[in-house]
């Protein structure tokens, strides 16, 4: 065991108030292409010449739904993705106490999945999908088998509960997710770039000095870091369980 995994395990033992702060590079090792590296999602164009983050826009959504749906249907939904060693150690340690909150950019139910309980999807779920009319619930399995569009059965039209480009995040999960940050003895944050606001500004709320960033790449917290890990968040987090 090296000598920073040796420190994380040393920190996470003498805790019992620990936050985790995870994006797109959680879930990688679970076979889900993340957003902004080289071979992400966003390197790539689409046939209709649109960026991806041209397409997960709410103003795409509303005047070009079927091709919305073309493309989230066939690139961001992974149906057989399963969670990864990260996703278990941390539902590890919430099972002991340890980890009081997981805070996630993800969609992807993976946390849920390995068996967290409190996890605060910032960008929401594809789990979950609603008919913008009557608001009926609709599951992720109704959105995989529809034809074109998805429609409820009033005729509306059935919307994942994800936060799309230029739509607002729920502000009073915003808010819960700041007061577990601000209050965490140690705060884990790992697989995002932190650029993606307003969600990457929540780090600057942590009142503490225990931060621990595990990323493959450099991030503008780097400097603020307690502990900095450059390796695997599955091989990492599964060291500390262990």
């Amino acid at each position: 065991m090296n000598k920073n995994i040796e420190k994380l395990k040393e920190l996470v033992n003498s805790s019992d108030n620990i936050v985790f702060f995870g994006g797109a590079g959680v879930s990688t090792e679970s076979g889900i292409p993340d957003f902004r590296s080289a071979g992400g999602l966003y390197s790539e164009r689409t046939k209709s010449n649109y960026t991806p983050e041209e397409i997960l826009s709410h103003s795409f959504f509303m005047y070009n739904t079927k091709d919305f749906y073309d493309f989230y249907r066939s690139k961001m939904i992974y149906r057989d993705a399963k969670p990864n060693a990260a996703h278990i150690a941390l539902a590890r340690l919430e099972e002991t106490g340890k980890l009081k909150a997981v805070i996630t950019q993800n969609i992807d139910g993976l946390h849920q999945l390995a068996g967290s309980k409190n996890v605060l999807e910032l960008h929401g779920s594809m789990h979950r999908n609603y008919c913008m009319s009557c608001h009926s619930f609709y599951n992720l399995e109704y959105i995989i088998n529809s034809e074109d569009i998805p429609r409820c059965s009033c005729g509306g039209i059935v919307k994942p509960d994800v936060v799309l480009y230029e739509e607002s995040l729920d502000m009073d999960l915003m808010d819960k997710a700041v007061s577990y940050i601000a209050n965490a003895d140690v705060l884990i944050v790992g697989g995002t770039s932190l650029v993606v606001y307003p969600a990457a500004g929540l780090v600057r709320y942590y009142r503490g000095n225990k931060l621990v960033l595990i990323n493959k790449s450099s991030t503008q917290y780097d400097d603020r870091a307690y502990l900095l890990i450059n390796d695997s968040i599955g091989e990492s987090l599964k060291s500390v369980v262990q």
